[in-house]
């Protein structure tokens, strides 16, 4: 994996390797997982033990601002979800050199 961006295509891959399930399997399992966290999240019960935490957030409405062009436009309200690290997981890498 040299590029920059991780795709469910590079998991589906190294998880059928670690594992030795297909890469077809390995698509449908990362799916799940997907389909699950987006349900807890949902429901706001998106604590991961060991990895960290989701939360949903309802930005309001707001105005926005073109920078090239100066124009003003209405920014509408939306949900949006913000990731806390687990401490564990920052740990383990601030001992990374």
């Amino acid at each position: 994996m040299n590029n920059k961006n991780l795709t469910k295509e590079h998991i589906a891959i190294n998880l059928s390797k670690k594992t030795g399930y297909s890469v077809n399997y390995s698509k449908k399992l990362i799916n799940d997982f997907i389909d699950i966290l987006i349900n807890n999240i949902k429901n706001k019960k998106s604590n991961l033990k060991n990895l960290g935490a989701f939360k949903l957030i309802n930005k309001k409405e707001r105005i926005g601002r073109n920078p090239k062009t100066k124009e003003s436009f209405v920014i509408s309200s939306r949900k949006s979800i913000s990731f806390k690290i687990s401490k564990k997981i920052i740990n383990v890498l601030n001992q990374v050199k």
